[in-house]
């Protein structure tokens, strides 16, 4: 049986700006943060340019697009606003992802089902313009099937229930949520949709989750610029590509 592939890391660099918009100004960039992922090891480059500008902001965007040598993931809201900035900017890949003006952070996946009508249109454009689309789902077999309705060549699996347990130290829900994940990954591999997957993972959970091998790719931020206060950045990214190929290695 062939190895699968090398699981491809995407560094989310939205909470650099975090940190630069609680004091103003413009340090730290996240355009440095981006640059020292990719020499450290990173694959691409993720932001979210949400509504509301509280962290990532348009000219942020525009600046990590033109000086970056690997691909630029833009998550983005399916609204008409954010489909002009994705197709001003032309990133390798849009990711739509839910958006709520009150959330801390991304709570949960995009209504697949329920949002069909609204979410197929946002998928065409960006793919007429030779923006690859991604649909940031629950890991659910039912969620995968929808995204292949609505015409996405990728999803990514919503991480954050199980990673929530594993720090719970609840092992039952944690095996539960697991499972869920390696479920939904198996049959997007049966559907022919690329698989993708993160939010909260850590350095933990990020290599046991690097041994699906119908993941092809994570994108990590939060704990990599938590960690990046204590080691630096390049450190952070270097221990996380680190954990991922030890997972990979195990792969079945």
């Amino acid at each position: 049986m062939p190895h699968p592939p090398r699981l491809r890391l995407g560094v989310n660099v939205d909470h650099v700006a975090t940190l630069r918009n609680a004091r103003g100004g413009a340090v730290p960039d996240p355009l440095r943060a981006a640059l020292l992922a990719i020499e450290a090891g990173a694959d691409g480059i993720t932001a979210h340019l949400r509504e509301d500008r509280r962290h990532i902001r348009d000219d942020d965007m525009a600046h990590i697009k033109a000086a970056i040598s690997k691909p630029l993931n833009f998550e983005m809201a399916a609204t008409d606003q954010m489909l002009d900035i994705a197709l001003k900017t032309r990133p390798h890949a849009a990711c739509l992802v839910p958006e709520k003006r009150t959330e801390r952070t991304t709570e949960g996946g995009l209504d697949v089902i329920g949002g069909h009508d609204h979410l197929k249109p946002f998928a065409s454009e960006l793919g007429r313009a030779g923006i690859r689309v991604s649909l940031f789902i629950e890991p659910a077999v039912e969620a995968i099937d929808a995204a292949v309705e609505i015409g996405a060549p990728v999803v990514e699996l919503h991480t954050g229930a199980w990673c929530n347990a594993a720090i719970d130290g609840d092992a039952a829900r944690s095996g539960r949520e697991f499972a869920r994940i390696k479920a939904a990954a198996a049959h997007a591999a049966r559907r022919g949709i690329e698989c993708h997957a993160g939010h909260g993972l850590d350095f933990e959970t990020a290599e046991i989750i690097a041994a699906l091998p119908q993941i092809v790719e994570l994108n990590i931020g939060h704990i990599l610029i938590s960690e990046a206060v204590f080691i630096g950045l390049g450190a952070a990214v270097a221990k996380m590509r680190a954990a991922m190929d030890a997972g990979r290695a195990r792969a079945a």
